[in-house]
């Protein structure tokens, strides 16, 4: 993606353009956001109140975080069923971009697509790991960064 802005920037200089070259740096920004957030929930990184969680007792604590992580099993499967079922509607009815170049949209859609079952599968393994009373790794990270401060 990077690459791509670069050759837009160095060929703008010489009075050259590339097709399309911000669309397709637009879907690359997508498949990077949507691949970052399996590891970004499974390192703690995404937000949440950690200052409210970490002074909470423990079996208090872990039924907070049960409840969290069913509410976000609920909504990374929501997500990840509709944009599987995005993509699939997109390669049935031969959807294409409507951009300079067209492309088929299925194409342009998979990796949000793949990004958030990859998602799903992170919030269910730490689900799994929830209900059979251990600690999900996420909460290793978060107490971890927070006893560091």
């Amino acid at each position: 993606m990077t690459l791509l802005i670069l050759a837009q920037i160095l060929a703008r200089t010489f009075n050259v353009i590339i097709p399309s070259s911000e669309d397709f740096a637009g879907w690359l920004l997508s498949a990077t956001i949507f691949f970052g957030l399996a590891y970004t929930f499974n390192t703690g990184g995404h937000i949440r109140v950690t200052i409210l969680l970490t002074r909470l007792s423990g079996q208090f604590r872990r039924w907070v975080e049960f409840i969290n992580l069913c509410a976000g099993l609920f909504i990374s499967g929501y997500i990840a069923f509709y944009t599987i079922y995005t993509v699939y509607e997109s390669y049935i009815y031969e959807d294409v971009t409507d951009t300079y170049l067209a492309m088929p949209l299925w194409i342009v859609q998979s990796p949000m697509a793949l990004g958030s079952l990859f998602f799903l599968l992170a919030v269910s393994d730490s689900f799994m790991a929830a209900l059979s009373s251990k600690t999900p790794g996420f909460i290793t990270h978060e107490d971890a960064l927070s006893s560091a401060e």
